[in-house]
């Protein structure tokens, strides 16, 4: 690591596990200081620990916790760098099958959230000048799979977002991109994968949709966003990178 993040002030929401813990992970490397902000207190706590970055208890669904971690960046840093929307979840249903609820509850958190973090940190990035904001998309925001409303409904609105707000805020020099990954080797897989009666056949059936025959690591998502937040990329914005190994370029009959 070569500190590309040195005294950046970062907050990684759902960074309790998976693609939020690496992101989490590779941010402190990099040399930034880091606000873990995760519903699990277990393990946004460990995580927090492992890094040497602080904790803060945030469901990204309710306002006072969103409120209560734009404060306490302001008061313990003065500054917001980075914004890492990655808190979400799987929703997916067959649209006529699905409760409303659910509906609700997909939005809430995998689109209405990401623009309550960013409109939280807005006041403090805008008076620094500078900023940028990495929101975790998915595939799923490009292409429909069957069975699983409205999951990518929540993410089509996400990459929305993502151009909505990079345009809006680029002259006051902040940047707003995405990443789309793909299927990643995280918790939530596995424990779908084990729902069957034969997981290590899922698993390989996923693997077998890629065309480099494996499924993408969560580590490999971080090395994008560390790169996105980085001085490296200052004039990308408005953009999502695809992080799938080629599996949305693939033809499928």
């Amino acid at each position: 690591m070569t500190g590309r993040l040195k005294d950046q002030v970062a907050i990684v929401t759902g960074a309790g596990q998976g693609i939020g813990a690496a992101i989490a992970r590779a941010f402190a490397a990099e040399g930034a200081q880091v606000i873990v902000a995760e519903r699990n207190a277990e393990t946004g706590a460990a995580v927090a620990e492992q890094i040497g970055g602080l904790f803060q208890p945030t469901d990204v669904t309710v306002q006072d916790d969103v409120n209560a971690l734009a404060r306490l960046a302001q008061d313990r840093f003065g500054r917001v760098d980075i914004l890492v929307n990655n808190a979400g979840a799987n929703v997916f249903h067959r649209p006529h099958e699905m409760p409303r609820s659910e509906w609700a509850r997909c939005m809430a958190l995998d689109l209405e959230a990401c623009w309550a973090m960013a409109e939280s940190v807005l006041p403090m990035m805008r008076a620094q000048k500078s900023g940028a904001v990495v929101n975790i998309a998915s595939c799923h925001g490009f292409k429909i799979i069957p069975h699983t409303f409205p999951y990518p409904v929540a993410k089509h609105g996400l990459i929305g977002l993502t151009r909505a707000l990079g345009i809006e805020y680029a002259a006051e020099g902040i940047r707003v991109n995405a990443i789309a990954p793909g299927y990643v080797d995280t918790q939530i897989a596995r424990d779908y994968w084990a729902g069957f009666d034969d997981p290590a056949a899922e698993r390989r059936k996923a693997e077998d949709l890629h065309p480099p025959r494996r499924i993408g690591q969560p580590e490999e998502v971080a090395m994008t966003a560390v790169f996105l937040a980085s001085d490296e990329a200052p004039f990308i914005n408005a953009e999502t990178i695809v992080i799938d190994g080629g599996r949305s370029a693939l033809f499928h009959d």
